[in-house]
């Protein structure tokens, strides 16, 4: 099992969205970094949920990868907002995975913490300019993060 941090504006997509939805495809991801990181996971992989761009952003809970390598829908879908032209279901540019709902944590493990407990080396989403929505997260900070959430 491998540990990942995902991103989501909470007025997109929360954890409070995803706990009422018990499953869902991570979709939408447009950036080929993010997108190979999305191609790496595999089923069982323990995902810390990061609500972005709030006041205070941070850390709110843990999901699970259900299912890897999903072709997302929404690239052959012309009226939404991540249609890919480029993309066809023969040849596929965006995969991603479905998720379950795990955990809310108790209270949110905020930017400011993160960045008081973890280096900019060790942690990418503390690194200053660091906007990718998916990053993979060693098992020492996983430990670490589950012990700042109290899980």
């Amino acid at each position: 099992m491998r540990n990942w941090l995902i991103k989501s504006e909470p007025s997109d997509y929360s954890l409070a969205d995803l706990q009422a939805d018990k499953v869902a495809i991570w979709d939408g991801v447009r950036n080929y970094q993010a997108r190979n990181f999305l191609r790496e996971m595999e089923v069982g992989d323990r995902l810390f949920y990061y609500h972005s761009n709030t006041k205070p952003p941070g850390i709110v809970g843990l999901a699970t990868v259900t299912k890897a390598n999903v072709v997302d829908p929404t690239q052959f879908d012309a009226e939404h907002k991540y249609f890919d032209p480029k993309s066809t279901p023969e040849k596929p540019r965006w995969q991603t995975v479905e998720i379950a709902y795990d955990k809310t944590l108790a209270e949110m493990i905020t930017l400011t913490q993160l960045k008081e407990a973890f280096s900019p080396d060790d942690f990418a989403v503390v690194r200053r300019g660091n906007r990718l929505s998916v990053m993979p997260v060693a098992d020492d900070i996983a430990t670490q993060l589950l012990e700042m959430g109290g899980v």
